[in-house]
């Protein structure tokens, strides 16, 4: 859509230089110079955090092709590509890796030319011109041709301002949403705190006339596993026997294994771990369930997704902070994963991520609902009867998430091995006291729950807000008919094509001289 004395540029004609960062850095030392990678620009600032720092005599080598300085507007066009940023006045001297792109503009407000790039048009922009496959970036010849919204310079000003003012009160209604969102968090473990020490069940177990003693509850544990194997072997001799009448026709059914016994908790288990109630007693999560995961070579083998399939398949993505989290899911054939037993999900298994971001985060699978395993997860399923909604509060919890973490490698890329995660200690109280447990935890943090539900669901409204009002200022419908009139009264006032002939001309006169 055209818009009144507005027009569209290409970024080399409205800069005196475009380029990148260093393709081949110096190496990092001790003391010098910083060299800022595409890390560095974060939420439309500089971030001095984590960066290379290289000998001051190649330094000077490298700001010669990558000269920083205030107004110059930086751009990440490696890996994250589209941020940017405006360099401020009075900023420490630095320079560049390939990941940054360096625009120095020329008749245009800088902050204005920041803003555009940050806005969605031009983001699908970058990302159809977008290329490479390891690592994605948009090339110097590509990001000269790219043609931005361009307006008289006086309505450049009203727009930034009114960009700045709009995302300042967005910015503040984020913070107190966090804010909130923070002291929920605080309230909700303060909550899983005392139900996991025990003090909102004090008087049930007190009611109690039969309460059942820490040497029964661990010999009800012990029966259990029993039990579970018991079952297992008894249903291998069955499927054993129809083989065997059938000719001994498809694959030998394999006799079930022995139950894995977990590894002692370590001494950094034992120090994390907390009084309990006398009749409580502190087991293993891989005592109480059996713990897998979907090996790599079923999943390269059998797991294929299918649009058409009929079972949803469980990945990390569904394993958020407070629990299970309903996704577009991925999809496979039961048919196809059928011998693949250990990775069907029937509801009430654990699931817990175990490598990455999100690692010993927890949610119990949905009831009433089949699932298939997918990569990149753990899952635990009880060997005996237990609450599972138990089980994954007590793991939520910063004390139980202290005990899963306890054994974690790594800090850049932490994991959980499947070993790690059967060693966990778990306060366990009775059957029924478990259930009375959750039941009094849920009954505190029910409200609690849909207002932090409410609370993340403004903030991806927030988010969505901030790209709007990008989008309509770059759409020329952000300005009112008063802001526009003022605009047009400034000296500096002229048409947008008028100023984009006056830039032409005062580049053509620098490269003479």
């Amino acid at each position: 859509m055209k818009i009144e004395n507005w027009s569209f540029a290409k970024l080399d004609q409205i800069s005196s230089k475009i380029t990148d960062g260093s393709h081949n850095p110096p190496p990092k030392m001790e003391i010098g110079l910083p060299m800022l990678s595409a890390t560095n620009i974060l939420n439309g600032e500089i971030i001095f955090d984590k960066i290379r720092l290289i000998d001051p005599l190649k330094f000077e080598g490298e700001y010669k092709r990558a000269n920083v300085e205030p107004n110059d507007v930086l751009l990440t066009i490696v890996g994250t590509i589209g941020r940017s940023t405006v360099v401020p006045l009075n900023i420490e001297k630095f320079t560049l890796q390939r990941s940054v792109a360096l625009i120095k503009p020329l008749g245009v407000n800088p902050k204005y030319l920041s803003f555009t790039l940050r806005s969605p048009n031009i983001q699908k922009i970058f990302d159809a011109n977008s290329k490479g496959t390891a690592q994605k970036g948009i090339y110097l010849g590509t990001l000269k041709k790219i043609e931005i919204p361009f307006p008289p310079l006086p309505e450049q000003r009203a727009i930034v301002a009114r960009i700045e003012e709009l995302l300042s009160e967005l910015d503040h209604s984020i913070a107190n949403l966090k804010s909130a969102q923070a002291k929920l968090e605080i309230y909700r473990q303060a909550v899983l705190k005392k139900a996991f020490e025990g003090g909102f069940t004090e008087q049930w177990r007190k009611s109690q006339v039969n309460l059942i003693s820490q040497e029964d509850l661990h010999t009800s544990i012990m029966k259990g596993r029993s039990s579970f194997l018991e079952r297992q072997v008894l249903e291998w001799e069955s499927d054993f026997s129809l083989w065997k009448v059938n000719g001994e026709k498809g694959d030998r059914p394999k006799k079930p294994r022995p139950l894995t016994v977990p590894d002692p908790p370590s001494p950094d288990h034992e120090v994390r771990k907390w009084d309990l109630p006398r009749s409580w007693v502190w087991t293993q999560l891989g005592t109480i369930c059996f713990v897998t995961k979907l090996a790599g070579f079923e999943y390269t083998d059998y797991v294929k997704y299918d649009t058409e399939g009929d079972l949803p398949v469980l990945k990390a993505e569904n394993v958020g902070l407070s629990g299970f989290r309903k996704t577009e899911f991925s999809k496979v054939k039961t048919g196809s994963v059928k011998m693949l037993t250990r990775s069907q999900l029937f509801g009430g298994e654990l699931l817990i991520v175990f490598v990455g971001a999100g690692t010993g985060n927890v949610a119990m699978v949905p009831l009433n609902q089949k699932y298939f395993l997918g990569p990149n997860i753990g899952m635990a399923r009880p060997y005996l009867k237990l609450n599972s909604r138990y089980i994954e509060l007590f793991f939520q919890s910063a004390k139980g998430k202290n005990l899963m973490m306890a054994a974690v490698k790594a800090v850049a890329q932490p994991s959980l091995s499947m070993a790690t995660i059967r060693q966990a200690p778990i306060a366990l109280p009775s059957l029924e006291e478990q259930t009375q447990i959750v039941q009094e935890i849920e009954s505190r943090l029910s409200v609690a729950d849909k207002l932090a539900d409410t609370i993340q669901f403004n903030l991806l409204k927030s988010e969505s807000l901030r790209q709007s009002i990008l989008k309509q200022a770059f759409e020329g419908k952000l300005l009112t008919e008063a802001e526009l009139e003022a605009c047009r009264r400034e000296v500096d006032w002229e048409p947008a094509e008028k100023l984009l002939e006056r830039i032409k001309s005062e580049k053509t006169k620098a490269k003479k001289s």
